[in-house]
């Protein structure tokens, strides 16, 4: 098989970030979209050239000229649309986080490994220009071995409200949002460490500040000021079984002079940020040293991150190549969020090694 036969569940804004890349694999062949308001399923389909819309995403999965599909929906459903997926025969790729609960993510684990399905997880930023060029520096020897990292991002007022702020739904708020990605991004470069210990702390002090009216901020479409039931801030420590810790921070909701972000690792020969932009410390010829890989804008970035991660899934679906995000480091990772948030509830220490 050359031609790779896709669906799409859920018909939002990340939902065309798939839809796009698919459009523009050579392997791909967009037949069908999914969404629980018809109208928007058929307007995308219409958009992307794909042949059908439905309302009901059962119907997509029982569809036999579907090979396989992104789930885009809200974090409650992904687990029970991904083990659906995985039953109908399909090769799923679910967006982050793979679910709301370590429980949800072993459910999904389990079907995958019952099954001969690729399952991978939208950890899209394993896919950008910056990191793999950094990952092709780890993996040949230039930084030594990775014990240290720093994942960081704090926005000031970025609550987008709506199912982001119900914690039913998206199971958690910055820690499962934004955090999730630099702390997969450290996590991964480190070559992905057993946990062993998370000590973590959540704050929900300054809500979603709808009263601020002066800086622009992405909203949901079902957006309220007066309903927020997530953490508007999470720190934690966490370390793994081979030396190395992970020092992490994230928040919607911060009295910070701006937004930041700061993915960057450290080993024994070097170092590196990888965010906001990639740059290389190092020694040579007794003087410390930076490299500044030439990589395009972060638009170029944003674009190529999903097109490299949906070409990824695609070959890795036809046997042309592994999964550089398998359901298993989904796992991992909200594993590792849940001890957070335990660790912050209980104010202790988690030990899970």
């Amino acid at each position: 098989m050359s031609t790779f036969r896709v669906g799409v569940i859920g018909a939002g804004s990340i939902a065309q970030l798939h839809l796009t890349a698919y459009a523009e694999n050579p392997d791909v062949e967009l037949v069908a979209v999914a969404d629980m308001n018809l109208e928007r399923a058929r307007a995308v389909a219409d958009q992307f050239g794909a042949a059908r819309a439905y309302a009901d995403p059962h119907e997509l999965l029982a569809a036999d000229d579907i090979d396989g599909v992104s789930i885009c929906t809200w974090n409650n459903s992904h687990a029970s649309w991904a083990i659906a997926a995985v039953e109908a025969g399909k090769h799923v790729l679910v967006e982050k986080p793979i679910a709301r609960t370590l429980g949800e993510a072993l459910q999904i684990q389990e079907a995958a490994a019952a099954g001969d399905r690729v399952v991978q997880v939208g950890f899209v930023r394993r896919h950008s220009p910056n990191c793999q060029v950094l990952k092709s520096f780890i993996d040949a020897g230039e930084l030594g071995e990775i014990y240290y990292a720093r994942a960081s991002c704090l926005r000031r007022a970025g609550n987008p409200g709506g199912w982001f702020a119900d914690k039913g739904i998206s199971g958690g708020g910055p820690l499962l949002d934004i955090g999730i990605h630099v702390l997969d991004l450290c996590w991964y470069l480190m070559g992905s460490p057993k946990v062993v210990s998370v000590s973590g702390n959540t704050y929900d002090r300054l809500g979603n500040r709808a009263n601020i009216t002066t800086m622009p901020r992405y909203r949901v479409a079902d957006y309220d000021p007066a309903k927020n039931t997530v953490e508007d801030l999470a720190n934690a420590v966490i370390r793994f079984d081979n030396g190395a810790s992970i020092l992490l921070d994230c928040s919607y909701s911060l009295h910070a002079v701006k937004d930041s972000i700061e993915v960057a690792v450290y080993g024994e020969k070097g170092g590196a940020e990888l965010e906001p932009a990639l740059h290389i410390a190092t020694e040579m010829h007794d003087s410390v040293v930076n490299i500044e890989p030439q990589i395009g804008s972060r638009t170029f970035e944003l674009a190529a991150g999903f097109r490299n991660e949906i070409a990824n899934f695609v070959d890795a679906s036809l046997g042309r190549a592994e999964s550089v995000a398998p359901a298993w480091h989904g796992v991992e990772i909200v594993r590792l969020l849940e001890a957070i948030y335990e660790s912050a509830e209980t104010g202790k220490e988690v030990m899970l090694g």
